[in-house]
């Protein structure tokens, strides 16, 4: 997430894709959710008491919605505006943290709801995990129904919203013309609507990756000047991370929790790996289809079906490289960083993706903002000895970022610091 969010706006292949498409940093919402879905798995194999169990998921979605708003409603304007505090008429709601909120808290539930139910031993079908954990699928299908039949159902009437054009121009008012249903494009989708109408227009994310698409600018998918003839959508709001998109990304942590029940009872290696590649593929094929085909095409701002089956394919994909890697050919020193990372990763977010910890350093400056510890080690370090801003942005990045909290994760992991919600 770091390496995306600092080194692609100098890298739009690896930015989020304008529309449709996936790039790399389309891959790390799906991921997290992925992942949370594995862990979940294994924090709830064994329950003592149900009770304690749900309280501890009710606290914890609530931690988690409670940093996310913090983090990305609007209070910090870190790192490069080192002014904070939100008008909560134009609070950002939802988020990276909301959304894994969510769909922790319906996956976990449900698991510690059927606790009683799941199966202690499996059969020699191989369809048996299927079964034995059907609540699981059907939550999951009901996240599914609900999803296709809100996004292809509903009508999307006509919308205009206000944009502020600068002091010059002041505000202006434009108007979206839709009056239609089961449209996947940015103007009139029903994911859109659905926010604009819970939220409001003001609560939403007010930058939309869209503005880099071909109908909004020459330089697509790179940033650049919008066209004369840019459509009105261009300048609008849209939150990547809402109601409706998020009901779907359920589905991602819906198939990690798979992935980790096969962990916990398939006991051999291979038997693992081949349910894992066979899954994945499937999920893989499945959403290359859909897209390729034009029936639903892969989307990370929708959440799109075709988008959940292509990333959480690859998220299996990845997941068996690594077990293959480190549990069965133990050669996991090389990756001791990531589990460094990954055991503080909420300090890591904070700090890191959320940009804390730039803000601090920036605080310190000399004469003016922008002449700051940050960007004098940018400039003089990475971008003057290559004299490539690009390469310089991301050897920054990996080196001065990346790297950085790898050993500030290792530190706390020797010191037994752990921030854990």
């Amino acid at each position: 997430m770091i390496l995306v969010d600092d080194s692609g706006g100098s890298y739009e292949r690896i930015d989020h894709s304008p529309w449709n498409g996936c790039t790399l940093a389309d891959f790390v919402m799906p991921f997290f959710l992925f992942i949370v879905g594995v862990s979940i798995a294994l924090a709830f194999k064994r329950i003592s008491r149900v009770p304690d169990a749900i309280r501890k998921i009710v606290v914890r979605t609530i931690k988690l919605l409670f940093w996310g708003i913090l983090l990305q409603g609007g209070y910090s304007h870190a790192p490069d505006d080192l002014s904070y505090g939100v008008d909560m008429k134009k609070i950002r709601w939802c988020g990276i943290l909301q959304r894994i909120a969510l769909a922790y808290l319906v996956v976990a539930l449900v698991e510690v709801f059927t606790f009683k139910s799941r199966p202690r031993e499996l059969g020699s079908n191989p369809f048996a995990i299927f079964r034995g954990y059907r609540w699981q699928w059907l939550a999951g299908f009901i996240a599914f129904s609900i999803y296709m039949c809100t996004t292809f159902g509903l009508y999307v009437p006509d919308w205009s919203f206000v944009y502020n054009a600068g002091d010059t121009d002041g505000e202006k008012r434009f108007t979206v013309k839709c009056g239609k249903r089961g449209q996947l494009g940015p103007a009139c989708n029903a994911v859109g609507y659905v926010d604009r109408e819970v939220w409001g227009i003001n609560h939403l994310y007010s930058t939309p990756v869209w503005i880099r698409s071909k109908a909004c600018t020459y330089s697509s998918p790179a940033s650049g000047p919008l066209r004369a003839d840019a459509p009105p959508w261009c300048f609008a709001p849209f939150e990547p991370e809402g109601l409706l998109s998020s009901i779907s990304a359920i589905l991602s942590a819906t198939i990690g929790i798979h992935y980790g029940h096969v962990l916990i009872h398939y006991k051999v290696h291979s038997e693992r790996l081949k349910h894992w590649m066979l899954t994945a593929i499937v999920l893989l094929i499945s959403g290359l289809l859909l897209h390729f085909t034009n029936a639903i095409p892969i989307n990370k701002q929708l959440y799109s079906v075709s988008y959940v089956c292509f990333t959480a394919g690859a998220a299996g994909i990845v997941l068996s490289f690594f077990y293959l890697l480190i549990d069965v050919y133990h050669l996991g020193k090389p990756f001791l960083f990531l589990e460094y990372i990954g055991m503080n990763s909420m300090l890591i977010f904070v700090l890191g993706a959320s940009a804390i910890l730039p803000a601090f350093v920036n605080g310190w400056y000399y004469e003016n903002p922008g002449n700051t510890l940050v960007y004098w080690i940018q400039k003089h370090i990475f971008m003057k000895v290559w004299h490539y801003k690009r390469i310089g942005t991301l050897l920054y990045v990996i080196f001065g970022e990346i790297l950085f909290y790898a050993v500030l994760a290792a530190i706390c992991h020797k010191l037994g610091f752990y921030w854990k919600l």
